[in-house]
């Protein structure tokens, strides 16, 4: 869409235009469900960010101020949303890990035929504390001191969880690599 189109349809959804809210919401549902889901524990609480994230949208439009694109600012209220839905939930953020293959797990490398679906599907997976940090951290790009005043842990849980998220994805990839062998 273009940006004079997609301005003109965010100046609509501001008045309260509910055909211009439902198309803003098809433009960019898909993309945010995406978003919903690396956070999500399943797809129903995925669909109950997305949705309570664009109710958020509709409701406090007046707060984008044109500064950066509009699907950033989406974006941030999702992700926002998403950290709102763990802490409500209480998750906790430290779980056990198994000590295995330590060493092995740290020499893998990801082998060119590990195909991108393979590897989000191994990130779904991911413990949800350590999905959390790894989401945060890895794909929207966070500091762990930004991450810990979100999540209200300290910096050094943080690290910690990343840590073992990495450790954790390590050792499913290279089982995953030995299982196709």
């Amino acid at each position: 869409m273009e940006k004079n189109s997609l301005d003109i349809l965010w100046e609509k959804c501001l008045t309260g235009d509910r055909k211009a809210q439902f198309q803003l919401y098809q433009l960019f549902s898909k993309k945010m469900f995406a978003v919903c889901l690396r956070y999500a524990q399943h797809q129903l609480e995925a669909q109950d960010i997305l949705q309570t994230g664009f109710i958020k949208v509709f409701s406090k439009g007046e707060l984008y101020r044109g500064q950066g694109s509009l699907e950033g600012w989406i974006r941030r209220i999702i992700v926002n949303t998403a950290i709102e839905t763990h802490r409500r939930n209480s998750v906790n953020f430290i779980a056990p890990i198994e000590p295995k293959h330590e060493d092995i797990a740290a020499q893998y490398t990801i082998q060119d035929d590990l195909q991108y679906q393979d590897l989000l599907a191994v990130v779904k997976n991911l413990p949800v504390g350590y999905r959390t940090i790894f989401n945060l951290y890895a794909i929207e790009g966070y500091s762990h001191r930004e991450i810990a005043d979100m999540l209200c842990i300290s910096e050094g849980n943080s690290k910690s969880q990343l840590s073992r998220a990495r450790q954790w994805l390590k050792e499913k990839l290279l089982n995953m690599e030995e299982a196709k062998r």
